[in-house]
Order: C-alpha cells, then sequence, then structure tokens
C-alpha cells in the first residue's frame, strides 16, 4: 500500500517530471540527478583507492602523474554517456557540480588525493565556451572544490587555439591537435601547489597530458588528475 508521501511523489512527478539524468526514470522529491537504482549500478572505477591503475597506467612515461582516477567507466550507449550528455550538451550544469561534490567526499578519504591543495580544470576556447554556454569541466571541478575544501581556479589554464573535435582521432592525433594548445594564467598561484586537474571524459588523455606538462614545469607542483568517466580505447 503507498504512503501518502509515496502517493504526493508520484503525482508530482507526473506533472512536473524530475528525471534521473542516466536511466530517465522519475526522480523520488529528495533526490537529485541520479535515481537510487543508478547511483547504486553506475560502474564506479574504484581507482581512487589504487596508485597503480588503468587511468594512472595512460600516463607512464609520458607524464609524471601522482595520483589518476576515474569516477565511472564510460560504455558507448549506456547510462554513463546519458548522464555525460546531460551534462555536455543538455545544459544541465548541476549535473557535474552533483558528481563533483560526490566524488570529491570520496577523493577525500582517499591517501592520494587528501592533501589536494587546488582543482583546476581543463578549459574550452572560448568560441567554444560562448557556444555551449559554459564549460562542462568547471561544473564538476566547482563541486569537487566544494567538498575537498580547497579553492578552484577557471582560469589556471587558458586555451588559446580552437582545435577541430577528438572524436574518432588516434592518441597521436588527438596529441598533435592539441599539442600548442593550452598555456597558463598567471602560474604563480599555482608553483608548489598539489594540483587536481580535471576534464569530463578520459579517453587517450592527449588533452590532460598536454595541460599536464604545462602544470609539472612549474616549481613545487605535484600533479593529480580526475574525471568523470574513462572510456576504453
Amino acid at each position: 500500500m503507498k504512503t501518502p508521501l509515496r502517493f504526493l511523489e508520484e503525482m508530482v512527478g507526473l506533472f512536473y517530471p524530475n528525471l534521473c539524468c542516466a536511466c530517465g526514470k522519475n526522480l523520488l522529491i529528495r533526490q537529485q540527478v541520479l535515481c537510487i537504482d543508478c547511483q547504486y549500478r553506475l560502474p564506479k572505477t574504484q581507482f581512487h583507492l589504487q596508485a597503480d591503475n588503468p587511468f594512472a597506467e595512460r600516463f607512464w612515461g609520458r607524464l609524471p602523474v601522482h595520483a589518476g582516477a576515474a569516477m565511472y567507466f564510460f560504455t558507448k550507449g549506456g547510462r554513463v554517456q546519458q548522464l555525460l550528455h546531460a551534462l555536455k550538451y543538455g545544459g544541465q550544469k548541476e549535473v557535474g557540480r552533483y558528481l563533483g561534490k560526490t566524488y570529491g567526499l570520496e577523493l577525500k578519504q582517499s591517501p592520494l588525493f587528501c592533501d589536494v591543495e587546488l582543482v583546476a580544470p581543463v578549459p574550452l576556447h572560448p568560441r567554444k565556451k560562448r557556444q555551449r554556454g559554459f564549460n562542462q569541466s568547471d561544473c564538476f571541478a566547482e563541486g569537487l572544490s566544494e567538498s575537498l575544501g580547497v579553492p578552484w581556479l577557471p582560469d589556471a589554464l587558458a586555451r588559446r587555439a580552437f582545435t577541430a573535435t577528438q572524436t574518432r582521432k588516434s592518441r597521436m592525433q588527438r596529441l598533435a591537435n592539441v599539442g600548442e594548445a593550452f598555456a597558463l594564467h598567471r602560474p604563480e598561484r599555482l608553483e608548489g601547489k598539489h594540483i587536481l586537474l580535471v576534464d569530463d571524459v578520459m579517453t587517450t588523455g592527449a588533452t590532460l597530458e598536454a595541460c599536464g606538462l604545462l602544470l609539472t614545469e612549474l616549481p613545487g607542483v605535484r600533479l593529480s588528475m580526475a574525471t568523470i568517466a574513462i572510456a576504453e580505447i
């Protein structure tokens, strides 16, 4: 038998649907972004609990990364892809902030990430940011910053070249595409910090690598990375 609260939730959902961004089911009144089923069923990586993991391995011999982790595994056509599409193309910025706050609580308990001092998102080119209206990595960084209790700098890195889409490019093609695309902005703010560089999805890692190479040239910087998802290559 339905309780009065459950009945009210179903009636509100009927006229003012608030849907799970991963599966499309109605959310209950107290839920946001993800339903209970998706909170438990989305494929978590648990990479933040192990120093040597598939995320970090993609940078071995390429970049000195202290720690690297992704929240979820990305599968084409899966729920994680739907979640990312809601953020990136659906304009639902609260998705990024929610995931950042959620993942930040987990990272804070990890000895690999607990002493992060600054969160820096991978930037969009101003033209693309104007087209989309926001940078999805900013949203994720903002949520991480809140849970980790550290500042985030949306302008730590600047994208100075408008690069072609990375979709369907190999790792070498991606790296060539973004190799000269980034620059540091007021780098003195970053020196001597343990920096968490963040993006929405890690595929080959070329974009993260290009940004990371700039950051690790600064004195005393320790670089870690985190993304919402990691895709197979």
